[in-house]
């Protein structure tokens, strides 16, 4: 991190359980479980404590502990029943669960990610097919060329800049090019969120989020709502300054040797604009001489060891 950036915490005094519950109980009204509105205003959006409590089957002291961070961790049962009363979904439950487990990210290595050469070549032989990989912080791991067609010459990109929630926000030609560019952002927030859930304190995640909360109005609205939902797939309209305006869709595979490691791969309908604006982009990166994260080995080659990802000098 740059001796210069100011430090800040992912997370308030009390905690990042408490400032989850905090959010998520704003964000729930009483209307949505049927509860009759009280005679006088509520003086802030959201349930009231002892709502929560209520609905949780706990005590009010207990859950208003939880929210002071003078109790850091509960059990899976109380965890669960405080989701329902949340109206919590899938994955922010989990993230829940993550937030109230003392342990969890302890032993997280801040240290290089290496993606295996393998999978390097796996993007490499995908030529019509944009291909990346992303790390824990959304850190772009490796790409094919035609990924770096449609996301800009990330080689010659810094490290630290090569972030794929960073470019959504910061970017100006990626952030032009979705058509939904708030649904985008938003999906971006909750990676991030995710993995500060896993992941507290660690400096690249400190360095990321802090230069995005200064940043940017949209990433620190969305950031302190704690939105964690995530998408394994989905749609997206983008409007590329060579292609033109096309429909793609993309899906998140997690690397069987890597859970922190997600391949993203952008896909057409053969016969489809989008499948020959993909080949058009294709041709136009060739001639560009973009280059992908790396090279396959060819037949008898050593094995490289993979793409990696390191700080720049001024993390």
């Amino acid at each position: 991190m740059d001796a210069h950036s100011p430090s800040f915490d992912l997370a308030s005094p009390k905690g990042p359980l408490a400032d989850f519950l905090i959010a998520r109980r704003a964000a729930v009204t009483a209307a949505e479980h049927g509860l009759p509105e009280p005679a006088y205003p509520r003086r802030v959006p959201g349930l009231r404590r002892e709502e929560v409590a209520q609905l949780a089957g706990i005590s009010t002291d207990y859950y208003t502990r939880l929210e002071q961070g003078r109790v850091r961790t509960a059990s899976r049962s109380v965890l669960t029943a405080i989701g329902r009363a949340l109206r919590l979904d899938d994955d922010q439950q989990r993230h829940l669960c993550q937030l109230a487990d003392p342990y969890t990210g302890e032993q997280a290595d801040e240290g290089e990610q290496r993606v295996t050469s393998q999978t390097v070549r796996l993007l490499t032989n995908l030529v019509d097919t944009p291909a990346l990989v992303l790390g824990r912080y959304q850190d772009i791991l490796a790409w094919n060329r035609l990924a770096a067609a449609l996301l800009g010459d990330l080689a010659a990109m810094p490290p630290a800049d090569r972030n794929y929630v960073r470019m959504i926000f910061l970017d100006p030609q990626v952030r032009a090019m979705q058509d939904d560019w708030s649904e985008r952002a938003r999906e971006a927030v909750s990676s991030l969120r995710m993995a500060a859930g896993t992941y507290p304190g660690q400096p690249r995640l400190q360095e990321l989020v802090g230069e995005l909360l200064r940043r940017d109005d949209d990433f620190r609205v969305w950031w302190n709502q704690h939105l964690v939902t995530m998408h394994p797939f989905g749609h997206n309209r983008v409007h590329h300054p060579v292609a033109g305006s096309f429909d793609l869709d993309w899906q998140a595979l997690n690397t069987v040797d890597d859970q922190e490691q997600i391949i993203i791969l952008v896909t057409a309908p053969p016969g489809s604009p989008g499948h020959f604006a993909l080949r058009r982009l294709a041709s136009w990166a060739q001639r560009q001489a973009l280059q992908p994260s790396h090279l396959a080995p060819g037949p008898g080659e050593p094995e490289p060891g993979g793409a990696r990802f390191s700080r720049s000098a001024r993390c």
